[in-house]
């Protein structure tokens, strides 16, 4: 029977799809303390940009965000061969992999650090090696509980707006389906993450313009990529086969193979 299951590719290529995605996810999530400036990246000018109020605003993100793009194309793929179902069920996985992974960090920032370890790195400019894990991997409750719950929320978007597109689009425009639900879902996780964590300490004028600046380059990227879900879905065509690709993409929609 588990040769069976080895064996039948949909299957493989589901383990596959889910390892990544939760795998992708608590990269993303571990690597998200890191701020980075797009603008010293790409070797430009601060956008200088006001909004609500807010002047010198900039493209200054999470180092997350480089990963989470990722999700929401393979969101789509796993959409458009498995349908709703599976991506929720994966969706559930992540965030209960993800949440076990944040107890772990709690529980390994709070055991008592052997003294040599604690001054180890000292003469490489570490002069406390807790002090350092600690603000690594000790993520604030709030900013924690957010980023789950705004994860959850937007997959459940993505798959809804995904669907209801295809409905009336069929087979056709891969990329008004692909690209709408991921834009949709991605304004509605900007501003759940940051609702949830700073309401209270930002002013509502600061979260909005935040809000705005991390859509921005969300919305940029789910145009740039694009391309990628087109090339993805080609792929597993082919590895598929067409009549077996064909039968699951029904499936995915609740029609009778």
């Amino acid at each position: 029977m588990i040769q069976s299951i080895i064996k039948d590719k949909p299957t493989r290529l589901f383990v596959f799809f889910t390892a990544f995605f939760v795998a992708n996810a608590l990269i993303a999530e571990c690597i998200g303390t890191k701020l980075f400036s797009l603008e010293k990246l790409l070797n430009t000018q601060p956008a200088n940009i006001t909004l609500f109020g807010q002047s010198g605003l900039a493209f200054t993100l999470t180092c997350g965000v480089l990963l989470w793009p990722l999700e929401f194309v393979m969101t789509d793929i796993i959409n458009e061969f498995y349908g709703p179902k599976a991506v929720r069920r994966i969706s559930y996985i992540a965030v209960g992999l993800i949440s076990y992974a944040f107890l772990m960090f709690y529980l390994a920032i709070h055991v008592p650090a052997a003294d040599f370890w604690v001054s180890s790195r000292t003469k490489e400019g570490v002069p406390d090696m807790q002090l350092a894990f600690d603000s690594v991997f000790g993520q604030g409750m709030r900013i924690i509980i957010g980023s789950l719950v705004a994860f959850l929320v937007s997959q459940i978007v993505d798959v809804t707006v995904f669907h209801k597109i295809k409905k009336r689009t069929g087979e056709k425009h891969v990329w008004l389906r692909a690209t709408g639900s991921t834009v949709v879902s991605q304004l509605v996780d900007s501003y759940i993450v940051l609702f949830i964590a700073f309401s209270g300490i930002f002013t509502w004028q600061q979260i909005l313009a935040i809000g705005v600046m991390n859509y921005t380059y969300k919305f940029l990227m789910a145009l740039i990529l694009t391309p990628v879900i087109y090339v993805a879905e080609r792929r597993i065509e082919q590895y598929l086969g067409p009549e077996t690709a064909r039968q699951m993409k029904l499936a995915a929609m609740g029609k009778e193979v």
